[in-house]
């Protein structure tokens, strides 16, 4: 009897931008589905890198004359390309995902995942679900629309879920200050001297969508580096807080989570990690500093910096599984390893920061 061939799901990444090279990375060496190429609105540096990377190129109709005048070799539309891909992983600029989400997604028929850029609430809305691979990452089977969680958001749930499922209904709250890098080290925008503040952080609202047993308050502020995000979160507890030994046990295993005892700063993980040859510098985890963690009374103080470059590249990687295979977690995350290696970038670390 003949063997029955398989058709490999195909997938397109809409814009390639800071999000989308590091996704394009792990769709290009996932050998399970067909990376039908990358969609691009300008020519500019990253649509170089694109070409010299390989990667098949897609743009809007109406430019397509202006790219080959430039000498790329453009495979089609964007509309080519939504209408032969099976999911999309828009990582198009913020904002922009609902106007793809209205043009091409919705008239196509096409399920897309959007980046946490993306409105989750209001008259712009692109799904009515944010991921978070460690908080609900099964409640995404059979969603054709989902906004994976931004850096923030992502770390946030890294931390507080292993608190939650550890310590549960003794945990009475937790605070929040984030403290954002002002611009990635590959961004050109100028970097201010100034701390400014931001008066309605989503991030509150947006861990609220997938953490509901406990509430969350946060304030979040930008300052002039380039590095990485870091976090101080506040954890209040019914009676004392467990000992700081208890509290690292938590995260000893958790994937995506290092424990460091001696950076000095966020710029001595970030420049380590390029000294390690990481791709594109990132280590796509959240690192808790443990020599200034802190347990007082009934007060947990974890200080933790997120890498807000490359966290949500394997976040994006976990969600197109189980958005396409309906793939066990378990299974996901063992797939998406294989492409990230988190755990050798983890030990690494640790020999360095250990």
């Amino acid at each position: 009897m003949q063997a029955r061939l398989v058709m490999a799901f195909r997938v397109f990444l809409n814009g390639y931008g800071t999000i989308g090279r590091r996704v394009a990375y792990a769709l290009a060496n996932d050998r399970e589905i067909e990376f039908i190429g990358i969609g691009k609105y300008s020519i500019d540096d990253r649509a170089k890198e694109a070409r010299e990377q390989g990667f098949k190129i897609f743009v809007p109709e109406a430019k397509m004359d202006e790219f080959k005048s430039k000498g790329y070799e453009v495979e089609g539309s964007i509309k080519d390309a939504i209408k032969a891909s099976d999911l999309i992983v828009d990582a198009s600029k913020d904002g922009l995902g609902y106007e793809n989400k209205i043009n091409y997604y919705l008239p196509l028929n096409k399920p897309a995942i959007f980046q946490g850029g993306e409105d989750r609430y209001g008259e712009h809305s692109v799904a009515d679900i944010i991921h978070n691979s460690r908080v609900n990452y099964e409640q995404v089977y059979g969603k054709r629309y989902v906004i994976q969680g931004s850096c923030n958001v992502t770390g946030l749930g890294r931390i507080m879920q292993p608190l939650i499922e550890r310590y549960g209904d003794e945990i009475t709250r937790f605070d929040a200050t984030l403290i954002r890098r002002w611009a990635d080290l590959e961004d050109k925008k100028e970097v201010k001297d100034s701390i400014e503040w931001d008066r309605d952080p989503h991030h509150q609202k947006d861990v609220a969508d997938f953490i509901k047993s406990h509430a969350l308050y946060v304030d979040v502020y930008k300052v002039p580096s380039r590095m990485m995000h870091l976090h101080q979160l506040y954890v209040r507890f019914k009676h004392e807080c467990p000992s700081k030994d208890s509290i690292l046990d938590v995260f000893e295993k958790e994937w995506g989570v290092a424990l460091l005892s001696n950076a000095k700063g966020t710029a001595d993980v970030r420049k380590k990690a390029l000294e390690l040859g990481f791709p594109f510098g990132d280590t796509c985890m959240v690192h808790i500093h443990t020599d200034v963690l802190k347990v007082q009374g009934d007060m947990l103080k974890i200080t933790y910096s997120d890498d807000q470059t490359g966290i949500v590249a394997p976040e994006n990687h976990m969600l197109m599984q189980a958005m396409l295979f309906r793939r066990s977690k378990k299974e996901s995350l063992e797939r998406t390893e294989r492409i990230f290696r988190l755990n050798e970038r983890k030990k690494a670390l640790a020999s360095e920061f250990g």
